[in-house]
């Protein structure tokens, strides 16, 4: 019995035994996010929690003055690894503020480079980065009497992915050597090829433009494009089978394992894909064709849909300081009063925010991160939300299942789940998959949207084709619309990044950027504590939550805490430092497994 369920049984604590223990750089490219804990060893929880980033970017400054017709191309570089996802919502901005709407073909051709997107960047990062903290090796490492309880456990799915037991899987997840690890990888490369396919090279878009996009729209284009989808889909119906049985696992080994990485459920989603039979890009109708896009956008709090109004989600943006090391812009002159329906716009809305930057030393009581508090403020209840995206796919999931909007061939949104038809593939039959609203947002139900919301991808990426060929085939092989940049003017797009929430927000004038912000899902989750003390959603996950590693303070690898940070899909650890106390180093830790040091 671990001290965990020991407490849950006896109801008792035991004298705290505190430990600092901090994970910095948690990254994926460029080591920028630190997780800071104190972690009670004698009562196995993490009682303190500070999420912080070493990097400043400065694109919302040096955007200023620069032609927004460019503003594609440059936000793109804001990340190496979803660029194509700002040059999208970039270029929704941008139509906005032009006035003009893409030819339907164009709108097709987008969707379904996103789709790729969604596609190879959920493989590579699930199968091939979370599920490292769930292998056999690290399994084995952190919680061997797990291991062994796996190594008895039937497979329930194995029928479907032809695994025996638990351990199978978690064998099958080993990095570098497992099966479903190095076919992952050959899958994410099979997803790429489809999105440069669609959007000229990967990760920052060659052919997308306001206005339309500059890809071929021959019938070899997209018939490219769906050989390498039809290569995948056994392996997307596989994965969801082998999250299920993983993920129901951890339920039953560890009693209480919901509670690590739970968190109120605060969940924002700014919607994807539009219907180009509705979208016509303008503020004043973004009610309803935000409502059209095929994943609804919508804010969730305790469980029920607050809005699924961009209008109304726009409006209820502020961007607060907290303990972020810039100056105040509140006695600055706004940039935007009004938006075009003549409502009020927050000073501390992106439209108006001023981004001064004031280096400091990190301090935890005041000032200790790079990245500043998005909230959205919920004028029915006066609170300013620190929404989470849930990696991005459980918010999606989420907020679609409970509008119950969308409903194709493909995909159908129910009230209470999604519901994802695929068609026939070389293995596998004709498949029905349905993710349901989950009882918590956590870190396992996190992890387990991520292989749902790929199966979604792959079965609208088949609606998109559908819609695309039969443009090509009727003659309608029109992909671009012309415009002229006005002198004066103020955009705003909404789209899913692949981790989750992206909005980009431009100010024109003389003909000119004014001002511009986009607002990634990290600035969300990653966020520190706010001007009102409230903690970050990563801040706000771990802290609290149990400690089900059998290791004590010396040999502690923190898989649980890390389990929690990455299931929020963060710009993932090419290097894992571990201190303890006041910065002396405990461990440095080579293994690919864990990540590499770098003392």
């Amino acid at each position: 019995m671990t001290a965990t369920e020991d407490r849950a049984t006896t109801g008792e604590r035991k004298p705290p035994q505190i430990v600092d223990m901090a994970w910095d750089p948690i990254t994926r490219i460029i080591g920028n996010l630190g997780i800071y804990t104190k972690i009670d060893f004698a009562n196995r929880e993490v009682t303190e929690c500070r999420s912080t980033s070493s990097l400043f970017r400065g694109y919302s400054v040096f955007m200023k003055g620069k032609d927004p017709r460019d503003a594609g191309f440059i936000t793109s570089r804001i990340c190496g690894i979803c660029g194509d996802n700002h040059t999208t919502c970039s270029d929704y901005a941008q139509q906005m503020a032009y006035g003009i709407k893409p030819p339907p073909l164009a709108e097709a051709v987008v969707n379904l480079g996103e789709a790729a997107e969604y596609m190879f960047d959920h493989t590579i990062f699930q199968d091939n980065m979370v599920f490292v903290d769930f292998c056999e090796a690290m399994v084995k490492a952190t919680n061997p009497g797990v291991l062994a309880r796996a190594e008895k456990t039937p497979a329930p799915r194995g029928g479907i992915h032809g695994y025996r037991t638990i351990a199978d899987i978690m064998r099958a997840f080993n990095p570098f050597e497992g099966e479903v690890y190095k076919e992952a990888l050959k899958v994410s490369r099979v997803t790429r090829e489809m999105f440069c396919i669609m959007e000229g090279r990967h990760v920052h878009p060659s052919t997308l433009y306001p206005g339309g996009v500059g890809t071929m729209p021959e019938p070899t284009t997209f018939t490219d494009y769906l050989t390498r989808l039809l290569r995948v889909l056994d392996f997307v119906k596989q994965s969801v089978a082998l999250n299920d049985d993983v993920f129901d696992f951890f339920y039953e080994a560890l009693p209480g394992y919901e509670e690590v990485g739970r968190r109120r459920v605060q969940l924002g989603c700014w919607g994807a894909w539009q219907d180009s039979d509705v979208c016509d890009y303008r503020y004043e109708t973004m009610s309803d064709w935000g409502r059209s896009m095929f994943v609804t956008p919508g804010v969730v709090v305790d469980g029920k849909l607050v809005t699924n109004d961009l209008v109304e989600i726009n409006l209820g943006l502020r961007v607060l300081l907290g303990s972020s090391y810039y100056e105040d812009w509140a006695d600055t002159e706004p940039f935007v009063t009004h938006d075009p329906l003549g409502n009020p716009v927050d000073m501390r809305h992106p439209w108006n925010q001023t981004t001064v930057p004031v280096p400091q030393k990190r301090d935890f009581d005041g000032n200790y991160s790079w990245v500043m508090s998005p909230r959205w403020y919920d004028r029915n209840t006066g609170e300013h939300l620190a929404l989470d995206t849930g990696g991005g796919p459980l918010a999606r999931l989420w907020s679609t299942a409970l509008n119950g909007l969308v409903d194709t061939p493909y995909v159908k949104a129910t009230g209470h789940s999604v519901r994802i038809s695929l068609p026939k593939s070389e293995k596998l039959p004709e498949t029905t998959l349905e993710w349901h609203i989950p009882r918590w947002s956590n870190t396992i139900e996190r992890d387990r949207a991520r292989s749902y919301f790929v199966a979604y991808s792959a079965a609208m990426a088949l609606m998109f084709l559908e819609r695309a060929m039969s443009r090509v085939r009727a003659g309608d092989t029109r992909i671009f619309t012309d415009f002229e940049v006005p002198d004066e003017a103020i955009g705003c797009g909404f789209h899913e990044a692949v981790r989750g929430v992206l909005s980009h927000h431009l100010v024109i004038r003389d003909k000119k950027i004014a001002n511009y912000h986009p607002y990634p899902p990290t600035p969300w989750n990653a966020s520190p504590r706010d001007s009102y003390g409230t903690p970050g959603p990563y801040e706000d996950a771990v802290q609290g939550q149990p400690v089900f590693e059998e290791n004590g303070p010396d040999d502690f690898k923190g898989v649980d805490i890390m389990r929690t940070v990455r299931s929020f899909d963060p710009c993932l650890p090419c290097g894992v430092h571990m201190y303890l106390g006041g910065g002396s180093v405990l461990k440095k830790l080579h293994s690919p497994m864990f990540g590499a040091g770098h003392g």
